[in-house]
């Protein structure tokens, strides 16, 4: 069998970080609220090339440096494939996923390399989710199993939580591509509209080459959220449930009829809400000096139209709303001039984007 290339993007959270996996104490309480995202791909990610292989697992991957990670090869064994999981090194992702389609489909091996790879690592761009959706295609693909995109997406959800990454559902919804959803979280289950733009939208995603500690983040997060009575707690239930739900519903309607004015009002007015109400649980890492001194710096003021950080939030990236292209390319230029970050154009089409292909080579 031929090679076969795939393409996964990352996923760019344009509003409702968190409540994917803070609907999941609905489980236990359904009084704890709903939650809802707004996502859209990257134009950047993984670029792959796959094919069967006889028993085993063979993954290398070549980073955005260049630096080349593996090769890894594992026995197509579930339990091994599990363990390698739960390990937590740069391979246990995509044996996450491996050692659950194994569970349930019981197939051959697989040949996956990476030869490409301009997603930035640990930026709130979903990378790992990323992975995790290019393995669970490769195994769709290669094997045929008639897999949808929401069977993909829930393999790529498993695999990612035999590791120990605490993600929530949001994340694989990078299996949409230039696509924004809609997400609605109701504890383990998650709806999904696609949202089709009146008007092309000029986003800039801010690598701020800060590292942050998303893991911390996370169980800090998760830590506060559940200790019910707690002032912490409380404000935290308010600003990822009622006050998102608002900020994420408007900002769908300002996104369906291509409103950069109002998408770029509401950044702000999420950017404040999360300062105020989620930043104190874990101020170590979401104080993130270079985020708000990169949102409030005055050289950039007159191309944004509004800006917030992305993903878990930190001092990891920052994303801003321009009115078009020409301001979109002025703020990149300046932003590297002066602010040393690095800067990655996305532009969200108008109408039905084309979907991302899968050609043979």
């Amino acid at each position: 069998m031929l090679c076969i290339d795939l393409f996964v993007s990352g996923r760019l959270c344009l509003f409702g970080e968190h409540s994917d996996w803070a609907s999941e104490y609905r489980r236990i309480d359904k009084n704890m609220p709903k939650g809802y995202s707004l996502i859209v791909g990257t134009n950047q990610g993984i670029h792959a090339r796959v094919k069967p292989l006889k028993e085993k697992l063979l993954i290398t991957s070549t980073l955005p440096d260049g630096k080349i990670e593996g090769p890894c090869e594992l026995e197509m064994n579930e339990k091994k494939l599990r363990e390698k999981a739960r390990c937590g090194d740069f391979f246990s992702y995509c044996a996450g996923v491996a050692s659950y389609i194994q569970r349930n489909h019981q197939v051959d091996g697989l040949l996956i390399e990476n030869y490409q790879m301009d997603l930035p690592i640990k930026k709130g761009l979903s990378s790992s989710a990323a992975i995790c959706i290019l393995t669970a295609q490769a195994f769709n693909t290669v094997y045929k199993l008639k897999l949808t995109r929401r069977g993909e997406m829930e393999i790529a959800y498993q695999g990612e939580i035999m590791t120990p990454s605490r993600c929530g559902r949001m994340d694989q919804a990078c299996a949409y591509g230039s696509t924004p959803v809609l997400l609605t979280f109701h504890g383990d289950y998650m709806d999904v509209e696609p949202i089709y733009p009146k008007e092309p939208l000029y986003i800039v995603v801010v690598d701020l080459k800060k590292k942050k500690n998303t893991r911390k983040i996370l169980s800090e997060l998760n830590k506060h959220y559940s200790a019910i009575h707690s002032k912490i707690s409380l404000d935290m239930q308010k600003a990822l449930g009622k006050l998102n739900k608002s900020v994420v519903l408007r900002a769908r309607k300002a996104i369906e009829a291509g409103d950069c004015h109002k998408i770029g009002e509401l950044m702000k007015e999420a950017q404040t809400i999360f300062d105020k109400k989620i930043l104190p649980a874990c101020p170590s890492e979401l104080t993130a000096p270079k985020l708000h001194k990169v949102l409030n710096y005055p050289g950039i003021q007159s191309f944004i139209l509004g800006g917030k950080g992305v993903g878990s939030q930190g001092d990891g990236s920052a994303q801003f709303i321009t009115r078009d292209s020409k301001e979109q390319s002025l703020l990149i230029e300046t932003m590297e001039r002066e602010l040393d970050v690095s800067c990655l154009p996305l532009t969200i089409p108008r109408g039905k984007p084309v979907q991302v292909s899968q050609r043979q080579s």
